[in-house]
C-alpha cells in the first residue's frame, strides 16, 4: 500500500508513525525540530489521515506498508519513532525488516495486549452526525458530552474532513478501526529478541508502560533503555514536546 507522507529536512532519515485515530499532522512540531539535523518522514498509516483505506488490519500489514515506502524512496537504514499503535507497528517492523533499521524509539506502548479502553472515544466519535454538523466548534460541543478533556477532543477532531457539498466526513476508516479494535490492542508478536538499539519513552502519568512491564521489555529488547517523562500522559508529544525531543535527540545522536 502506498502511504501518504510528508518530508522535512535533510540528512539521516527518521520515520515517525502516529497512534490510533491519529495522523501525521499530530507530529509536525516534533518533526520540524528534528528536521534541523535529519530528514524526517511523517507517515499516515493505513486507514488514517490521507492514506488509503483497507478492510484489513494487522501489524504485519502495516509494517509491510512502511517497508514499501522505504524501498520506494530508496532509503538506507532509517530510525523509526512510533507512538502507541505506531509503536507496535515499529516493533513488528523491527522483527520483519531489521536490515532496514538503524535505531528504534517506542513512545508509550509496551509489547503486550491491552484491555479494551477506547469505548468512550468511539462512542464520542459516533455521537457526531457528520451530515448535519456545520462547524468544528459545533462538533466539539457535541463531543464535550462524552469527553471532558479538550486536548483529546481537538486531537480527534483533526480527523474531520469538510465535504464540498456540505457536512463532514472522517479521514480515518472509523468503521474498520472500530470493528478491529481487538487487533489494535492485541499483543505484538516478537518471536525472538530484537538486538537493535531501542529507546522506550513513557509518560509518567500514563498507564501504558508499567514498572511490571520492564522485565519483559528488557527480555525482548536486550539493547534497550526505558526513560520516563514526568507529569505527562499518553500523548507525550503534545504534552511534553521539549522533554521528548531531548530524549530522542540524545538517543539518535
Amino acid at each position: 500500500m502506498k502511504l501518504n507522507f510528508k518530508t522535512y529536512g535533510e540528512g539521516q532519515v527518521i520515520l515517525i508513525l502516529h497512534g490510533l485515530f491519529g495522523s501525521l499532522d499530530n507530529w509536525q512540531t516534533i518533526a520540524k525540530k528534528l528536521a534541523e539535523t535529519h530528514k524526517v518522514y511523517l507517515v499516515d498509516l493505513r486507514n488514517h489521515g490521507k492514506s488509503p483505506h483497507s478492510d484489513n488490519f494487522s501489524y504485519e500489514e502495516m509494517a509491510a506498508d512502511v517497508a514499501e515506502l522505504i524501498q520506494d524512496e530508496n532509503l538506507d537504514k532509517v530510525s523509526i519513532i512510533g507512538h502507541s499503535m505506531g509503536g507496535k507497528t515499529a516493533m513488528t517492523f523491527a522483527v520483519e525488516y531489521p536490515h532496514l533499521l538503524d535505531k528504534l524509539i517506542i513512545v508509550d506502548i509496551a509489547p503486550k495486549k491491552y484491555r479494551p479502553h477506547h469505548d468512550e472515544i468511539i462512542d464520542a466519535l459516533y455521537s457526531l452526525d457528520l451530515k448535519t454538523i456545520s462547524s468544528r466548534r459545533e462538533a466539539d460541543e457535541v463531543m464535550q458530552k462524552s469527553i471532558s478533556n479538550q486536548g483529546t477532543r481537538l486531537f480527534l477532531l483533526k480527523n474531520l474532513n469538510r465535504e464540498k457539498e456540505g457536512g463532514y466526513s472522517w479521514k480515518m476508516n472509523l468503521d474498520m478501526l472500530t470493528n478491529n479494535i481487538e487487533s489494535v490492542i492485541d499483543i505484538t508478536e516478537i518471536p525472538f529478541p530484537v538486538s537493535l538499539p531501542t529507546l522506550f519513552i513513557r509518560g509518567g502519568d500514563s498507564g501504558y508502560i508499567l514498572d511490571t512491564d520492564f522485565e519483559r521489555i528488557e527480555e525482548l529488547f536486550p539493547n534497550s533503555e526505558i526513560v520516563t517523562i514526568e507529569n505527562s500522559g499518553h500523548w507525550v508529544h503534545a504534552e511534553k514536546p521539549q522533554e521528548l525531543l531531548e530524549f530522542i535527540t540524545e538517543f539518535i545522536n
